[in-house]
């Protein structure tokens, strides 16, 4: 093991010397920081005036939502249930944006649903509810109780209006946390495939020149393999560490000068904001101090970056060793530089199909096919990610765990056959690569 240390050390200091190391350490998180703000700076953009079809076919809301007309939401109301995938899918519903279903439950279980084309802003879903809720105080008041209004509200219970996705009823598609798994993912598969080639890179390099030949009259060749394998991989945690560095302190700065808390009464400039609500009602200041970009809530409030970053960091580590193995052993069995660009594809295939199976995961997270890759070794380090940021459901939490031993094992696997592989072709010069030469060094000890 000492040799192997010995060799990590080496492989580590000549990554960190070489220029793509430092560029990419700078230029990877400052793409990152970019892609950031764009989805900061343009996900705020939704459509500001509202059609909103609101279904009572017992009339409990009297065809009626407030006293004046909204600039911004426009009600229509229907005496009759309507399905979903009819509104979803009906010329004569196109014009609609939402439908407010209400049922005849609602003045018991305080619950409605609101099906929308495009997610609303938080404005607008802040908006109807309040003007629905309203309403609907203003029913009960008058049904129910000879309060005031302004001491039924003390004891109401909110109505809660449950957002769903007239395209997606169930909610069976991922919500953005979901994004934020993929991404993690799509770094981890992004971290093996550079590090892998510089894996392959190095041992070609090396066999071809002969040097293979001089270090393996000192350590043996699974130690070899072994230290470029750690080497490489502290090198590519050091790259991810410095991009974690740059990417929280350009977070930090977008968040205090760029998209600050609008909530925060530290960072609120009051003469600007007297100037700006002269005009506005209470109900439009609070509505306008509620406007709140989606990702950037998503970056700051809803992501457990501690939670995240941990298990990112295993699967990172984990799956490396994986397919890392892979490459260190083709580039030891490789007769020539065009057996290994040729035995490559398959490896970039891997890793396509890994990338194919986090994105169905966001998809169809209830799956059964989600439920398989997320075993898979080839695949499990993206859907696990996936599944984790979506959340996993109420006593399945440990199946992260199950993941994550059946790589693990996967890993020690792929490394015993990498080593025989790699003790067997790192010394064979010009041979045309094949199966059954491969199986032929894997069966000899």
């Amino acid at each position: 093991m000492k040799n192997s240390w010995i060799i990590a050390l080496r492989e580590l200091k000549e990554r960190m010397r070489s220029k793509s190391f430092i560029a990419m350490a700078i230029v990877g998180p400052l793409l990152v920081l970019g892609i950031t703000y764009m989805l900061f700076a343009l996900g705020g953009k939704n459509k500001t005036h509202w059609n909103v079809l609101i279904t009572d076919p017992n009339a409990i809301m009297q065809a009626k939502i407030m006293a004046q007309e909204d600039a911004t939401v426009s009600y229509d109301f229907a005496n009759d249930y309507i399905e979903i995938e009819d509104f979803a899918n009906n010329p004569r519903f196109q014009k609609y944006d939402a439908m407010l279903e209400v049922n005849e439950k609602i003045l018991n279980n305080k619950t409605a649903f609101l099906f929308y084309r495009e997610k609303p802003s938080m404005q607008m879903a802040t908006r109807v509810q309040y003007q629905f809720e309203r309403r609907l105080e203003e029913l009960m008041i008058a049904q129910f109780t000879s309060l005031s209004v302004s001491d039924f509200r003390k004891i109401k219970q909110p109505i809660n209006v449950a957002m769903r996705n007239v395209y997606d009823p169930r909610n069976e598609a991922s919500d953005m946390s979901g994004w934020v798994g993929f991404f993690f993912g799509c770094v981890i598969l992004l971290f093996i495939f550079l590090f892998g080639m510089t894996i392959l890179r190095s041992i070609s390099k090396e066999k071809s020149n002969r040097i293979v030949e001089v270090l393996l009259a000192s350590v043996k060749p699974r130690q070899l393999m072994l230290g470029k394998i750690m080497g490489i991989g502290i090198a590519a945690f050091l790259q991810f560490a410095l991009w974690i560095l740059f990417v929280g302190i350009g977070l930090y700065v977008m968040r205090e000068t760029l998209f600050p808390d609008l909530l925060d009464a530290s960072k609120m400039d009051v003469v600007q904001m007297t100037e700006a609500m002269k005009n506005q009602t209470l109900q439009e200041q609070m509505l306008s101090a509620k406007e709140y970009n989606q990702f950037v809530e998503l970056i700051y409030e809803r992501i457990r970056f501690g939670n995240m970053l941990g298990y990112f960091a295993l699967f990172l580590a984990v799956g490396y060793l994986f397919y890392g193995t892979f490459f260190a052993a083709l580039g030891a069995v490789s007769g020539s530089e065009s057996d290994g660009q040729q035995f490559v594809i398959p490896l970039i295939a891997l890793l396509f199909l890994a990338l194919y199976a986090g994105h169905y995961a966001l998809n169809n997270p209830t799956a059964e096919l989600t439920s398989w890759f997320s075993y898979i070794p080839f695949t499990s380090p993206v859907v696990c990610m996936v599944k984790l940021a979506q959340g996993y459901p109420e006593g399945q939490g440990y199946l992260i765990y199950v993941s994550f031993l059946i790589l693990l094992v996967s890993a020690m696997l792929v490394l015993w056959v990498a080593g025989r592989l790699y003790k067997n072709g790192i010394l064979q010069f010009g041979h045309r690569l094949g199966f059954k030469q491969l199986f032929k060094w894997i069966s000899r000890a």
